[in-house]
């Protein structure tokens, strides 16, 4: 069954829905997502150019999308993506989530393997412009989007609450390898009224550093809290977040460290498929370690939607950063006074 439903799929894959459905209520998906752009990056570290000043087409994302369904509960789930490993000079495939689901309610869904935690996919989603940048945690690494463990979510109070939990490795869904203990994330989110979601999350743990026989000493837990307020109209999104973390990058180094930051962010849809864009972000990476470092980000920008699943948004970047370097999805940005990092140019989503 599974294997002529899966033939059945690629043979119509010019259909609308992307999957077909069986008389015994089973059903298989493929879809697929893609971030494309054309920029011109402007990155100087001290007043000198960074190696990634230039002109050129970065493919920063391709999911491709199986799911198959058993029933109204059970189903499967499998999410590959790629990057450019540095080490074979070439791209590499690699799973991003594989996990199966049980959904026994609406108030509780329970998910083994790879998949989504509980805080950043969330935070994209009222965002609505992660093809343009990462939400301010993803974009200074200070969470991952999936990992492998057991994850839970649910709605409750006729989908006022709802929340996720999610126990996991905590090396990421790029590192399955496992650690002596567990970490944990969770969320739990209020939506009042239509639009407006009031949110708070958690994370602690080990990182999956805290490794049997292991020559590296695990000196500290990895925690962080996360706030978020938005409002999402047909009109317009508006939001803020913040958050705060300690010994984020210090779980095997003796010195304790803290972190913290925030980012604000609005768009307005000036016609349906037109609409105008601002966020603005600020954070101090290393608030114990390196008082100085900060971190200073905008974007601006007009996006597009010429069809349904495509969007197109001309926008500028600004990232600064002062007294110090730290990573971020960006590169490595900094120096021993001051780097800057600007980028102009062309973003694209397409999805199916």
């Amino acid at each position: 069954m599974f294997k002529s439903t899966l033939t059945a799929v690629l043979a119509g894959a010019s259909m609308a829905a992307g999957g077909v459905a069986l008389a015994d209520g089973s059903a298989t998906t493929v879809g697929g997502k893609t971030y494309i752009d054309l920029t011109n990056i402007n990155q100087t570290s001290d007043g000198k150019d960074a190696a990634a000043t230039g002109t050129g087409v970065d493919v920063k994302r391709l999911y491709l999308n199986f799911s198959h369904s058993f029933d109204q509960t059970w189903s499967i789930n499998a999410t590959t993506d790629f990057n450019y490993s540095s080490t074979t000079g070439e791209t590499q495939l690699f799973v991003k989530k594989a996990n199966i689901q049980a959904a026994f309610s609406d108030a509780f869904t329970a998910r083994l393997g790879s998949a989504d935690m509980p805080w950043i996919p969330f935070d994209e989603d009222i965002y609505g412009y992660r093809y343009v940048e990462n939400t301010i945690i993803d974009r200074l690494h200070f969470g991952n989007s999936a990992d492998w463990g057991l994850h839970t979510l649910g709605k409750l109070a006729d989908g006022q609450v709802n929340y996720a939990v999610s126990v996991v490795n905590g090396n990421g869904y790029k590192n399955p390898t496992r650690s002596k203990s567990v970490d944990v994330e969770g969320r739990l989110a209020y939506v009042p009224i239509t639009g407006l979601t009031i949110a708070a999350g958690f994370y602690s743990g080990k990182l999956g550093k805290d490794v049997a026989n292991s020559t590296t000493l695990v000196q500290h837990t990895a925690d962080r809290f996360d706030a978020l307020v938005g409002y999402v109209s047909p009109q317009f999104r508006l939001g803020a977040e913040y958050f705060t973390a300690t010994n984020w990058n210090q779980v095997t180094a003796a010195p304790t460290d803290k972190s913290d930051g925030y980012s604000v962010w609005a768009s307005y849809n000036i016609q349906p498929n037109l609409s105008v864009f601002a966020r603005g972000d600020q954070a101090k990476p290393k608030k114990d370690l390196s008082p100085g470092l900060k971190d200073t980000y905008f974007n601006a920008g007009v996006a597009y939607t010429p069809v349904k699943n495509v969007d197109v948004a001309l926008a500028y970047k600004h990232e600064k950063m002062q007294n110090g370097s730290f990573g971020t999805s960006n590169g490595m940005i900094g120096g021993l006074a001051e780097g800057k990092y600007d980028e102009v140019g062309v973003w694209m989503q397409a999805s199916f």
